[in-house]
Protein backbone atom coordinates (compact mmCIF):
# COMPACT_ATOMS: atom_id res chain seq x y z
CA UNK A 1 0.00 0.00 0.00
CA UNK A 2 1.12 3.56 -0.69
CA UNK A 3 1.06 4.36 3.05
CA UNK A 4 3.75 1.77 3.77
CA UNK A 5 6.01 3.55 1.27
CA UNK A 6 5.26 6.90 2.96
CA UNK A 7 3.88 8.45 -0.21
CA UNK A 8 1.93 11.70 -0.22
CA UNK A 9 -1.04 12.78 -2.29
CA UNK A 10 -1.82 16.38 -3.22
CA UNK A 11 -5.36 16.97 -4.47
CA UNK A 12 -5.40 20.30 -6.26
CA UNK A 13 -8.30 22.07 -7.91
CA UNK A 14 -11.08 24.60 -7.59
CA UNK A 15 -13.68 24.51 -4.83
CA UNK A 16 -16.40 21.91 -5.18
CA UNK A 17 -14.50 19.44 -7.37
CA UNK A 18 -14.33 16.63 -4.80
CA UNK A 19 -10.92 17.07 -3.16
CA UNK A 20 -12.21 16.80 0.39
CA UNK A 21 -14.49 13.86 -0.44
CA UNK A 22 -11.61 11.90 -2.00
CA UNK A 23 -9.28 12.73 0.91
CA UNK A 24 -11.90 11.69 3.47
CA UNK A 25 -12.49 8.41 1.64
CA UNK A 26 -8.77 7.60 1.55
CA UNK A 27 -8.49 8.47 5.24
CA UNK A 28 -11.44 6.18 6.01
CA UNK A 29 -9.84 3.33 4.03
CA UNK A 30 -6.59 3.81 5.96
CA UNK A 31 -8.48 3.65 9.26
CA UNK A 32 -10.28 0.46 8.18
CA UNK A 33 -6.87 -1.05 7.30
CA UNK A 34 -5.60 -0.39 10.82
CA UNK A 35 -3.52 2.74 10.23
CA UNK A 36 -3.54 5.75 12.55
CA UNK A 37 -5.11 8.27 10.20
CA UNK A 38 -6.38 11.74 11.02
CA UNK A 39 -8.34 14.29 9.01
CA UNK A 40 -7.82 17.91 10.02
CA UNK A 41 -8.47 21.21 8.32
CA UNK A 42 -5.63 23.68 7.96
CA UNK A 43 -7.45 25.87 10.48
CA UNK A 44 -7.46 23.03 13.03
CA UNK A 45 -3.75 22.34 12.45
CA UNK A 46 -3.00 26.04 12.94
CA UNK A 47 -4.96 26.13 16.17
CA UNK A 48 -3.15 23.06 17.51
CA UNK A 49 0.24 24.51 16.62
CA UNK A 50 -0.59 27.82 18.29
CA UNK A 51 -2.17 26.32 21.41
CA UNK A 52 0.12 23.30 22.06
CA UNK A 53 2.37 25.34 24.35
CA UNK A 54 -0.62 26.81 26.18
CA UNK A 55 -3.17 24.06 26.77
CA UNK A 56 -2.79 20.44 27.69
CA UNK A 57 -5.54 19.32 25.29
CA UNK A 58 -3.79 20.95 22.31
CA UNK A 59 -0.48 19.36 23.34
CA UNK A 60 -2.17 15.95 23.56
CA UNK A 61 -3.69 16.45 20.10
CA UNK A 62 -0.31 17.56 18.72
CA UNK A 63 1.41 14.48 20.17
CA UNK A 64 -1.34 12.26 18.74
CA UNK A 65 -0.79 13.73 15.26
CA UNK A 66 2.96 13.16 15.55
CA UNK A 67 2.23 9.40 15.78
CA UNK A 68 0.05 9.34 12.64
CA UNK A 69 0.61 7.01 9.72
CA UNK A 70 -1.54 9.35 7.62
CA UNK A 71 -2.46 12.97 8.12
CA UNK A 72 -4.96 14.67 5.86
CA UNK A 73 -4.65 18.45 5.81
CA UNK A 74 -7.75 19.87 4.16
CA UNK A 75 -7.71 23.30 2.51
CA UNK A 76 -4.03 24.02 3.03
CA UNK A 77 -3.12 27.55 1.95
CA UNK A 78 -6.76 28.61 1.76
CA UNK A 79 -5.79 31.61 3.89
CA UNK A 80 -2.53 33.49 4.26
CA UNK A 81 -0.37 32.55 7.24
CA UNK A 82 1.62 34.89 9.42
CA UNK A 83 5.36 34.27 9.59
CA UNK A 84 5.21 32.51 12.98
CA UNK A 85 2.39 30.24 11.78
CA UNK A 86 4.31 29.42 8.59
CA UNK A 87 7.39 28.48 10.61
CA UNK A 88 5.31 26.30 12.95
CA UNK A 89 3.66 24.56 9.99
CA UNK A 90 7.04 23.93 8.37
CA UNK A 91 8.50 22.51 11.59
CA UNK A 92 5.47 20.25 12.05
CA UNK A 93 5.59 18.88 8.50
CA UNK A 94 9.37 18.63 8.61
CA UNK A 95 9.10 16.49 11.75
CA UNK A 96 6.54 14.16 10.15
CA UNK A 97 7.59 14.01 6.50
CA UNK A 98 9.76 10.86 6.68
CA UNK A 99 7.48 9.13 9.20
CA UNK A 100 3.95 9.65 7.88
CA UNK A 101 2.06 10.10 4.65
CA UNK A 102 0.14 13.27 3.92
CA UNK A 103 -2.90 13.95 1.85
CA UNK A 104 -3.17 17.65 1.17
CA UNK A 105 -6.12 19.36 -0.47
CA UNK A 106 -5.60 22.81 -1.91
CA UNK A 107 -7.07 25.21 -4.40
CA UNK A 108 -3.72 26.99 -4.78
CA UNK A 109 -0.89 26.13 -7.13
CA UNK A 110 2.62 25.75 -5.65
CA UNK A 111 3.50 29.19 -7.02
CA UNK A 112 0.63 30.71 -5.05
CA UNK A 113 1.92 29.15 -1.81
CA UNK A 114 4.76 31.69 -1.81
CA UNK A 115 2.21 34.51 -1.72
CA UNK A 116 0.16 32.82 0.99
CA UNK A 117 3.22 32.35 3.20
CA UNK A 118 4.92 35.61 2.18
CA UNK A 119 8.22 33.73 2.29
CA UNK A 120 9.75 31.98 -0.70
CA UNK A 121 12.26 30.01 1.38
CA UNK A 122 9.63 28.53 3.72
CA UNK A 123 7.22 27.84 0.84
CA UNK A 124 9.96 26.08 -1.16
CA UNK A 125 11.08 24.01 1.83
CA UNK A 126 7.49 23.08 2.71
CA UNK A 127 6.70 22.03 -0.86
CA UNK A 128 9.99 20.13 -1.05
CA UNK A 129 8.90 17.93 1.83
CA UNK A 130 5.32 17.46 0.68
CA UNK A 131 6.12 16.83 -3.00
CA UNK A 132 8.91 14.33 -2.27
CA UNK A 133 7.44 10.88 -3.03
CA UNK A 134 4.13 12.40 -4.01
CA UNK A 135 1.33 12.04 -6.51
CA UNK A 136 -0.25 15.33 -7.54
CA UNK A 137 -3.80 14.92 -8.76
CA UNK A 138 -5.30 17.95 -10.47
CA UNK A 139 -9.07 18.08 -10.42
CA UNK A 140 -11.03 20.39 -12.67
CA UNK A 141 -14.59 21.26 -13.50
CA UNK A 142 -17.39 23.23 -12.02
CA UNK A 143 -18.31 23.12 -8.36
CA UNK A 144 -20.58 20.20 -7.52
CA UNK A 145 -22.24 22.34 -4.84
CA UNK A 146 -23.00 25.21 -7.23
CA UNK A 147 -24.14 22.82 -9.95
CA UNK A 148 -26.57 21.20 -7.48
CA UNK A 149 -27.45 24.34 -5.56
CA UNK A 150 -30.74 24.22 -3.68
CA UNK A 151 -33.14 27.08 -3.27
CA UNK A 152 -36.31 27.61 -1.26
CA UNK A 153 -37.88 29.56 -4.13
CA UNK A 154 -39.37 28.00 -7.27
Amino acid sequence: MWLEKIFNIVLMGPSGTGKTLIAAGLCYDALKSGYRAYFRTMEQINEILIMKDITRSALMEYNKLLKAHLLVIDDIMMFALEKKQAVQLFNFINHLHEKASFIVTTNKSPEEWVKMLDDEVIATALLDRILYRCEVIRLSGKSYRLKNRKTIFN
